[in-house]
């Protein structure tokens, strides 16, 4: 079973990473940038502001306890696990697309990318959802094409994309619950009503 997954992970890969072309390699590289969503994370501060107020410090507390949780499982896991990233594959070779010459380090299950983004995504849309419908499905989209990112670079298996968007959206959710019930009791039911 084992190895018929790893082989289709591996077929799927092939395929993700296969399928490239000049102008989408210097898309997915951007996209992939940490860097590029910080305006992102600016918008989704801001929006927490408005809606919290002063009890906000509760939701960003929570927020940066989430990105190290999920950072850093996904770490524990690379170092545990140690599998190689595609684009450190002997077998795969010369059949990786990959950018820049960027091959990542040694490691990759599972993408820290993919776990931060989703936890983000479900943590934020989940807390901001009652007021901006849409944005718990454009953030999920905007994790998704993150992640998908990593695939297209060479540096990630779909398999550890999957692991890490589910660690993440788990994290996600888990801090989302807690938040709910750290908030004091007067906040809560103003945000409710």
């Amino acid at each position: 079973m084992v190895s018929w997954l790893e082989q289709t992970d591996t077929a799927l890969f092939l395929v993700l990473n296969g399928t490239n072309a000049p102008w989408a390699d210097k898309v997915m590289w951007v996209v992939s940038s940490k860097w590029l969503w910080i305006p992102l994370y600016g918008w989704l501060v801001w929006l927490l502001v408005q809606m919290f107020g002063r009890q906000v410090w509760r939701t960003l507390l929570l927020a940066l306890l989430l990105v190290v949780i999920t950072d850093q499982g996904s770490g524990l896991m690379k170092n545990t696990v140690k599998r190689p990233r595609p684009s450190h594959d002997a077998v795969l070779g010369d059949q990786v697309h990959v950018v820049k010459g960027y091959r990542g380090g040694p490691y990759g299950f599972f993408s820290s990318h993919a776990a931060n983004t989703f936890g983000v995504a479900l943590f934020a849309g989940l807390l901001l959802r009652r007021r901006h419908k849409l944005l718990l499905p454009a953030l999920l989209v905007w994790a998704s094409l993150v992640a998908y990112s990593r695939v297209y670079l060479g540096v990630h298996y779909p398999g550890d994309i999957l692991a890490g968007a589910l660690w993440g959206a788990a994290c996600g959710a888990a801090l989302f619950a807690l938040h709910q019930r750290w908030l004091p009791r007067e906040t809560r039911f103003r945000l409710h009503r």
